[in-house]
């Protein structure tokens, strides 16, 4: 992939056209068989060069698809991003792609129209899915509070806003002809609305590691639910063949073919069933996790929070944001001062308290990648998000032990209204 500014086609210039003098001119018979012959040999080029172009025609339509040159496709260089990217989608035909932020913007490459976003809007929850209609003329986003937002020919069927939510939504699946989409909770809850059919749910099946993704079946008749330890879970007409033998967190489920695709932050694919493996990123260096995983009939495409795409089988590249940054706002001047203390003001308590609890989620590993949780801590990115009002990394897995355990005591205070206050840890009962 280029990092080259892409190239823009301009247009000819059209000039008023030119009036001509109706005088005649007389001229000698000599010069007018010379202006005959002269004639005839433009009219015999102009034949040969229509030949020409014609055939350059058919040949570029008896050819493969030629995808635009590596310099012509747009790149995220320079690009300062309001939010990372969380998810992106593939159009029916695989001859492009949309990537989505988790502040709404949405981002079209290839033969992806835009029919709108929420970017610009104020969220009580950051947006955490995305998915298109079936004909690819509008999509859905999702919010992880249940807020549903449809556009272009997406129906609005029903959302979770303002209902008791026992985890955050991490997901939306439209159902094959668009009139109704499930959306799955971090707990494996399923919620159906429209057409979809509710065919049961993940709900506490896996207690020590959260759902990630859900994919119906092609008939709709049923779903799979993945976790972030790669276990998948089967429900209605969907066929269980096999865990994904994950080297870091999942963060997806796609189906296709009558068979499923688990991919990981590190962009590990592992097909099952009739999807066919096309190829992966497992092993290769990344610059951002990947987030998320998008499937054709006859390909898949992945996304990283940077906004890079890495497509394989029948889809074509188209560009990206690969090659952004996101935009961390600064912290008032106040807590700056106070986070510049010594261990940014904490107490040895409340860095005692909170290691414990480090030890208990992740077995003392402070850099951990998740779809919903991150850090050393299982803190959801919602809350990351909300309350790292200290200039700290954007990603909790990219912070300090301290500076995870500062924000922590700033969740604490709020929820809690104790900052000393910490989870039980009699037992791991998952992220917050």
């Amino acid at each position: 992939m280029s990092s080259a500014t892409p190239v823009t086609a301009v247009p000819p210039r059209h000039s008023r056209s030119t009036r001509h003098s109706s005088v005649h001119s007389h001229t000698t018979r000599s010069v007018r068989r010379r202006s005959r012959r002269a004639a005839a040999k433009a009219r015999t080029a102009t034949g040969l060069a229509t030949v020409a172009v014609s055939a350059t025609v058919l040949a570029s339509l008896l050819a493969a698809p030629q995808v635009a040159a590596a310099s012509s496709l747009p790149t995220g260089a320079g690009l300062v991003l309001n939010a990372p990217i969380v998810s992106a989608a593939a159009t029916p035909d695989g001859g492009g792609y949309w990537e989505v932020g988790a502040d709404g913007g949405v981002f079209a490459f290839g033969d992806a129209g835009f029919y709108g976003s929420v970017a610009g809007l104020h969220l009580n929850s950051p947006i955490v899915g995305f998915d298109s209609t079936p004909d690819g003329h509008g999509y859905w986003e999702v919010a992880a509070d249940g807020g549903v937002f449809a556009f272009g020919d997406a129906g609005f069927h029903g959302a979770m806003t303002g209902a008791p939510l026992q985890a955050p939504i991490i997901g939306l699946a439209p159902t094959s002809d668009g009139r109704g989409y499930w959306l799955v909770g971090a707990d494996g809850g399923v919620f159906a609305f429209g057409d979809a059919g509710f065919h049961g749910s993940a709900l506490g099946m896996s207690p020590s590691s959260p759902i990630v993704g859900l994919a119906p079946t092609a008939h709709d008749k049923g779903y799979w639910e993945v976790a972030a330890n790669g276990d998948v879970y089967t429900f209605g007409d969907a066929r269980f063949d096999g865990t994904a033998p994950v080297q870091t967190s999942a963060v997806g489920i796609d189906a296709a073919n009558g068979g499923y695709r688990v991919v990981s932050k590190d962009g590990g694919t592992y097909a099952f069933g009739g999807a066919s493996f096309e190829g992966s990123l497992g092993g290769l260096p990344l610059n951002k996790p990947v987030v998320g995983t998008s499937s054709t009939a006859g390909g898949y495409l992945d996304v990283a929070s940077d906004g890079g795409v890495f497509t394989f089988g029948s889809i074509g590249f188209y560009g990206s944001l690969g090659g952004s940054t996101v935009y961390t706002p600064p912290a008032p001047a106040d807590q700056v001062a106070a986070a510049a203390q010594s261990d940014y003001g904490l107490s040895s308590y409340q860095i005692a308290e909170w290691d414990r609890v480090n030890v208990c989620e992740e077995g003392g590993n402070w850099h951990v990648e998740g779809a919903v949780y991150a850090g050393g801590l299982g803190m959801s990115r919602a809350n990351w998000n909300q309350f790292n009002i200290f200039g700290f990394p954007g990603d909790a897995a990219e912070a300090s032990p301290l500076q995870q355990i500062r924000v922590a005591v700033a969740f604490a205070t709020h929820y809690y209204g104790n900052p000393d206050a910490a989870p039980d840890q009699n037992g791991c009962t998952g992220g917050y």
